[in-house]
């Protein structure tokens, strides 16, 4: 099995973002559910992020609407709902 740095992820825009960006980063991978429950977390994970960032924290949101249908929207819409309701700005990747 291979580390998460051999793999990519689509951009919004559609292109593709290798993960090896990431090595020697303390790194988050997060499910995200914008019509969730847990929702405001946002807010804490940009706090965190904002706290840490300069000291090699990244995080990487992936959009996921397998449970309950809590985010139907494309990443470019999740994004935008995250900076207008939580002031977040974590970067996203595609939900095909």
């Amino acid at each position: 099995m291979g580390t998460i740095c051999e793999f990519s992820a689509k951009t919004p825009d559609g292109q593709e973002k290798p993960l090896s960006g990431y090595l020697g980063k303390v790194f988050l991978e997060i499910n995200t559910a914008s019509n969730c429950g847990f929702a405001p977390q946002y807010g804490g994970l940009e706090a965190l992020y904002r706290k840490y960032h300069s000291r090699g924290f990244a995080l990487l949101a992936f959009p996921c609407n397998q449970f309950g249908a809590q985010e139907p929207g494309d990443a470019s819409e999740i994004a935008q709902f995250c900076r207008l309701n939580y002031k977040c700005d974590i970067p996203y990747v595609r939900k095909d």
